[in-house]
């Protein structure tokens, strides 16, 4: 159980089996084979991770500049930082985990469209590929910027060109003038593009799965796995191509690094 100052939270809770609650809780809603297959699969964290790191077809760059700003800025300081939207992941005892469900590395159990946090109470927040599954992002976005200490710092990845994929909803994706947007309210002190390459492998992914499998689900479901795994190396192309000044024009997301003004 991680140490965490309940005089941070501005709502009541519920503290059950370690967990801080503010919600009813739900389990995941899972609405088909791969969404029951990656539900299963979080509850193993190391292993979904190194799934998604090595197999998926999105280079991980976004985990590996979070480990990276976690190393540099956060770990071993007494600062209060966020994991926000973080399924089954954990980045270590830094990080409080926090996310609607109840996965086991999950700290507090709350809305991120309502964080019950204090304003002016976190000096970093983690979120990774997070707000593409929330329907009013420019919500989350805000709370963000009120619990965040003037100064305080966000780091985000969103997607651009990512196929459909719910987890349990999936509902938009941002431009690279989208992401400016959104965090107008915040001092941009970086934003770039993230994996060209992954944003087209994984559309042909899906295209020939959905070409071979002649309208047969449970087909495009092998097919797509299958083509998953005989294609994902083209993807680390990105560690190059990522930097291109045009990559923004088909990447897969974008990934932002802002402070509050």
């Amino acid at each position: 159980m991680k140490n965490i100052n309940s005089d941070l939270f501005k709502d009541d809770y519920q503290l059950v089996n370690g967990k801080y609650i503010f919600i009813p809780v739900e389990e995941e809603i899972v609405t088909d084979f791969l969404d029951k297959l990656k539900y299963k699969l979080k509850k193993f964290n190391k292993i979904y991770s190194a799934l998604i790191e090595i197999i998926s077809p999105v280079y991980p760059q976004p985990f590996f500049d979070a480990k990276r700003i976690i190393k540099k800025e956060i770990k071993g300081k007494k600062v209060v930082a966020l994991n926000l939207g973080s399924g089954n992941s954990d980045f270590g005892d830094d990080l409080l985990n926090i996310d609607l469900l109840p996965y086991q590395n999950v700290d507090i159990i709350c809305d991120i469209e309502k964080i019950p946090f204090k304003d002016n109470s976190v000096d970093y927040i983690i979120n990774i590929a997070v707000l593409e599954h929330v329907p009013n992002p420019e919500k989350v976005i805000s709370e963000i910027n009120r619990i965040l200490k003037p100064g305080g710092k966000i780091y985000s990845f969103i997607p651009f060109m990512q196929p459909f994929h719910a987890s349990p909803y999936d509902f938009q994706r941002f431009t690279y003038e989208g992401m400016k947007h959104q965090f107008r309210d915040f001092h941009i002190l970086k934003l770039k593009s993230v994996g060209p390459t992954s944003g087209m492998l994984w559309v042909v992914q899906e295209w020939f799965a959905l070409v071979f499998s002649f309208g047969i689900k449970p087909l495009h479901t092998f097919l797509y796995l299958l083509f998953m795994i005989i294609t994902f190396p083209i993807k680390f192309l990105d560690v190059i191509l990522q930097y291109y000044p045009m990559s923004k024009n088909m990447a897969s997301g974008f990934s932002i690094w802002a402070e509050k003004k």
